[in-house]
């Protein structure tokens, strides 16, 4: 599917010449067959090249017509509307993907005497409105939502067709999912806060996409009863083009779309603050790429998530580069293998060449006889990617497994979730790892981990509902730092708080503190995402936001709120 939408977009970008009319290929079929039939030329090279010409005409081309828009349209929605499953899947660009999506409508998701109106075509795409009824044995509700369709020359003979999505059919849809009607498989969970009250998307919007997680693991073991409801069935998607799937990010839920009857729920507590959830809410309301995560060090325990684009839990689920947050991990290592020392010299020229790339720091800036805590502070990149030289290509790994429980794939936290990637890299790539680009991937709940384990002295994986609820092991980390590299890094995490990236952030965040900033590039982007992690006494936190810029100035100022918030 990835290959035929990457076509179809190139069709769209390409703006070749109109052909004439459907006459001219006529009249260029017939010319042909007439010079055909009379030789034309020794070597038959003439001959070729009016076959190709004649069918490069047959085939249309440039940019679609109002009519052909409006008129692809109405022929999709018009058959789909009319039960002509053939017909309607025979007006897109996929017509086995189409009328296998469309059977299901009817025949698994139950939904009949539906209507198509569609809107006001913008360009090449058309909104169209849905009302139908989905009836399931005694039961029957009405339903009504908005979707919408574009229309693209198919790639052969550049006719319009309807550009082919499971989106198209709903917008909840991802292509490889359908959907069912029927008894639900998972009981519905009333799902509660560390004090026992119930915990709603409407109350609390970015919690919508845990719930559902929360469903799926525990709605059998929570002691309700299914009902009957029309869902999402999720599939194999290729990903939504923003990480979710990339790097072995977690699944995404089923999701429950209409109830037809009402199940029984059972119940489940959760580990979340009902204080501090609402002001993890807050603080990403507005902002579509901003998540944050908030956890108790000591146990690991998540006290809020939230999450500015509330359709996919980039929190828990995002496998994002996290830019100079990294250097949390790398500096532990560093000062582990004596490569670096709190306030001894260490080298932060303005470049710095390491396996055939130059790696430079932002803006160009170096700094003279200064020290590791200094090059840490002010996030020197070249500080680290000087000591690539001494390192072996799976340090940084072992590392952040060993040590932070990371890139293992084998958290517990009670719904699905990323667990980090630090792969096993060499040459430049490892180089950039130290950094955070590279091949690492994290998201907030990886990096609010780091900050955890940093101020609790070990690794507590991070969890939503209690282990004693289900009797499940949580993940263990081998080993633990010294207390020297201990002390160490919490003097360079303090340092930043107060002095360097981070302190203006922090600024009246009292007590116990520790942060550190981050910026990752990202390919198209004009901005990179900014990343912060910190603590402050038991509590730890990160948070990024996407295409934001730097992390002090973005994350941060969300971060410190909760921070600010937890007390």
């Amino acid at each position: 599917m990835g290959s035929r939408r990457d076509a179809a977009t190139e069709r769209r970008r390409t703006k070749p010449a109109v052909i004439g009319s459907v006459a001219a290929v006529v009249v260029a079929g017939a010319g042909f067959g007439a010079y055909a039939m009379y030789g034309g030329g020794a070597d038959g090279e003439d001959s070729a090249r009016t076959k190709s010409a004649a069918a490069a005409e047959k085939v249309k081309s440039g940019p679609l017509t109002a009519t052909e828009v409006t008129s692809t349209a109405q022929r999709f929605l018009t058959a789909w509307q009319r039960g002509d499953v053939a017909g309607a899947a025979a007006a897109t660009d996929d017509a086995a993907a189409a009328k296998a999506l469309l059977t299901g409508y009817t025949k698994d998701a139950r939904i009949k005497d539906a209507t198509f109106t569609a809107g006001t075509p913008a360009g090449e795409k058309v909104p169209f409105t849905v009302k139908a009824t989905v009836a399931y044995e005694q039961a029957a509700e009405p339903l009504a939502y908005d979707s919408a369709l574009t229309v693209v020359r198919r790639e052969g003979d550049g006719e319009p067709r309807v550009d082919w999505h499971a989106a198209v059919v709903h917008p909840e849809l991802r292509d490889g999912d359908k959907l069912v009607t029927g008894k639900a498989g998972d009981p519905p969970v009333k799902a509660l806060d560390r004090n026992g009250v119930e915990l709603t998307a409407k109350k609390y919007p970015s919690l919508g996409t845990v719930l559902d997680g929360l469903r799926d693991k525990y709605g059998k073991k929570s002691g309700g009863t299914p009902g009957v409801e029309l869902r999402v069935v999720r599939g194999g998607a290729d990903g939504d083009g923003k990480g979710s799937k990339e790097s072995g990010a977690g699944d995404v839920s089923d999701k429950t779309l209409l109830e037809l009857s009402k199940g029984t729920p059972g119940t489940l507590k959760t580990t979340l603050d009902p204080a501090l959830q609402a002001a993890a809410e807050k603080q990403v309301d507005g902002k579509k790429g901003a998540s944050v995560v908030l956890l108790r060090a000591s146990t690991g325990e998540v006290l809020a998530v939230a999450n500015g684009g509330h359709g996919f839990n980039t929190a828990f689920l995002g496998s994002l580069a996290p830019g100079s947050t990294m250097k949390v991990i790398t500096a532990s290592m560093l000062l582990e293998k004596d490569l670096a020392s709190v306030n001894e010299k260490h080298p932060c020229p303005k470049f710095f060449s390491y396996g055939g790339w130059k790696f430079q720091n932002d803006d160009k800036f170096e700094i003279k006889d200064g020290t590791f805590k200094a090059s840490f502070a002010r996030s020197c990149n070249t500080a680290f990617i000087s000591q690539a030289p001494e390192l072996k290509d799976d340090d940084l790994t072992r590392q952040a497994k060993e040590v932070f429980g990371l890139s293992m794939n084998n958290w517990s936290v009670g719904v699905s979730t990323f667990d980090g990637r630090v792969p096993v890299e060499s040459k430049a790539q490892m180089a950039a790892s130290l950094i955070g680009q590279g091949g690492v991937r994290m998201n907030p709940l990886n990096m609010a981990s780091v900050s955890a384990t940093v101020k609790s002295g070990s690794f507590h994986q991070p969890y939503l509902v209690a282990p004693s609820v289900d009797g499940r092991a949580l993940a263990t980390a081998s080993r633990t730092m010294s207390g020297q590299t201990l002390g160490a890094l919490r003097e360079l995490m303090s340092y930043t708080a107060a002095y360097g990236t981070a302190a203006e952030a922090m600024a009246g965040v009292s007590g116990d503190v520790g942060a550190k900033t981050g910026s990752a590039e990202v390919d198209g982007q004009e901005k990179p995402n900014g990343w912060f992690t910190a603590y402050r006494g038991d509590l730890a936190a990160a948070g990024v936001v996407q295409q934001g810029g730097h992390g002090g100035d973005t994350a941060g100022p969300m971060v410190a709120a909760l921070l600010k918030a937890g007390g």
